[in-house]
């Protein structure tokens, strides 16, 4: 690929696994109900390489065997945002890997008069600029949407450096502009992609990933 890839990306390893997940899901003929399950496979795993990089500090415990282990202990509470309504796909594979993890959720839509993202709904813990912050959405194409959603958490008080961007496939073009709007949040994802077409959808891509999760 001629792009290069930030230190802020981290791509999940291209396993033959996780190639053979992505086969089934960006092909235009697998059903929803197989769409849905070997996507949400992909999500746990983007989530459980989220969790890798919250801190922890060293706790010694006591195992059944009247021994000790020296494990760890994360520090921190963490929270969802969703990116309405794709995002909403990945809370699942979160509360599967966190249990009653918070979930928060905003909606940005494009404006038909300038063609840019507006936000137009936002619901937050009252508590999110304390915890570790795993924004979801699955896409990440030009990264207008998600540069939006990310100033509204630091406007609540996030850290930058608390929150991870959590998405299946990105394209080269929207890494840079979320880089560079952030250069101190880390991207998550699942596939670096060629890039955009002209109508600005990522190629090979998935297609539209909230119609083809709900099927609508």
């Amino acid at each position: 690929m001629a792009h290069e890839i930030s230190d802020l990306v981290t791509l999940l390893p291209q396993t033959n696994q996780l190639i053979g997940l992505f086969s089934i899901i960006r092909d235009e003929n697998t059903p929803r109900s197989d769409f849905v399950f070997y996507s949400d496979r992909i999500i746990r795993l983007l989530v459980e390489e989220g969790l890798n990089h919250l801190p922890v500090e060293p706790k010694v415990i006591s195992t059944p065997t009247n021994e000790k282990f020296d494990g760890v202990l994360f520090l921190g509470k963490i929270c969802g945002v969703s990116i309405v309504r794709a995002g909403e796909s990945m809370e699942k594979g979160l509360r599967d890997c966190c249990r009653s993890v918070r979930i928060g959720k905003i909606l940005i839509q494009r404006d038909e008069e300038t063609a840019l993202p507006k936000l137009f709904y936002e619901k937050l813990p009252t508590d999110i600029d304390s915890r570790f912050v795993f924004l979801l959405d699955p896409m990440l194409a030009t990264g207008g949407s998600a540069i939006l959603a990310t100033k509204v958490l630091i406007n609540r008080g996030v850290k930058p450096e608390r929150i991870f961007f959590l998405n299946l496939v990105a394209a080269p073009e929207g890494i840079e502009a979320y880089v560079k709007a952030f250069p101190s949040i880390k991207i998550i994802t699942g596939a670096i992609d060629k890039g955009l077409n002209d109508k600005k959808y990522i190629i090979p891509g998935i297609g539209d990933f909230g119609d083809r999760y709900y099927c609508i």
